[in-house]
């Protein structure tokens, strides 16, 4: 399995076979096959027919999988569209030293290698899950990185746009990103958020999305970061119809942009040597922020 990170545990079938005789004789003879597209945090596993398994490649993801056991399960009751279901939770060993898990396979083909051709009704399909979403009761539920001010990446967004000096506008990038720096902040009470609707993160099936997956940056916080789905997946047209739907204010919107700006100009240099699918997905996200706004 190829590494997409220094600090990346060495994750392959044979460690797989090891792990689950160990801890869950109960799948060790289940076929195993890995799923594509590879995971930017975690490395994935169809196992049988109905489950899968997800090993994270470094120890800041690992961090993500408790958090996700204890709240998926509650989460999942009031969303329209299917997201994982924990089965069973690994712990660290000699052979792997980080937490790991097996879920439930859901059904649909991974968007960053797929094609939706009906936008409009992505636009519908996510503009309810994020209503529904926003809903959930916040009681006790995790603060998280994406729920945060956009000024938190401001560093690593500044030496990202250097980076990209010859094959982008460094002074619009930079002119945009001060821009968005610039609206007002979230005042209210924080909702809960996905933290990372891109098509990385989305299945699909019969074009519609069956499955939004990968739930390591959610919790509650601002509800911006979920806007950025207009500018990962939609286009002019559908980015309407999804904005009528979530309802959000215009800074809402405008930081919403700024997130989809600044996962995809992040993203896109880190990966594009190693993960050209996920760069292709972030270079969209930063080109699409960068063009005008609805």
């Amino acid at each position: 399995m190829q590494k997409l990170h220094p600090d990346e545990v060495t994750i392959d079938a044979v460690l797989v076979h090891t792990l689950l005789a160990d801890q869950s004789p109960e799948w060790k003879d289940l076929p195993l096959q890995p799923i594509a597209p590879p995971g930017t945090d975690n490395v994935m596993f169809r196992l049988g027919d109905s489950l899968a398994l997800r090993l994270p490649r470094t120890e800041p993801a690992a961090k993500n999988i408790e958090k996700e056991c204890q709240w998926l399960p509650k989460l999942a009751p009031h969303l329209p569209l299917p997201i994982p279901a924990p089965v069973a939770q690994g712990k660290p060993s000699e052979v792997y030293p980080l937490p790991w898990e097996i879920c439930q396979l859901l059904p649909g083909k991974n968007l960053s290698v797929s094609h939706l051709d009906d936008l409009q009704q992505a636009a519908k399909d996510i503009g309810g899950f994020i209503t529904a979403l926003q809903k959930v009761d916040t009681t006790n539920a995790p603060t998280c990185k994406r729920g945060l001010p956009l000024s938190t990446r401001d560093a690593e967004t500044r030496n990202a746009i250097a980076q990209l000096g010859g094959e982008i506008d460094t002074k619009q990038a930079t002119a945009f990103w001060d821009h968005v720096l610039s609206l007002p902040q979230w005042e209210s009470k924080p909702v809960w958020i996905h933290g990372d609707l891109h098509p990385g993160n989305l299945l699909v099936s019969n074009d519609h999305i069956s499955a939004v997956i990968d739930w390591g940056s959610c919790g509650v916080g601002d509800p911006a970061v979920d806007c950025m789905f207009a500018w990962t997946v939609l286009d002019a047209r559908s980015r309407h119809i999804f904005r009528n739907i979530v309802k959000p204010d215009e800074a809402t919107w405008e930081r919403g942009r700024g997130w989809a700006f600044t996962m995809g100009i992040v993203a896109y240099p880190y990966y594009k040597v190693s993960n050209p699918t996920f760069a292709k997905v972030a270079k969209r996200a930063m080109d699409e922020a960068m063009r005008n706004g609805v």
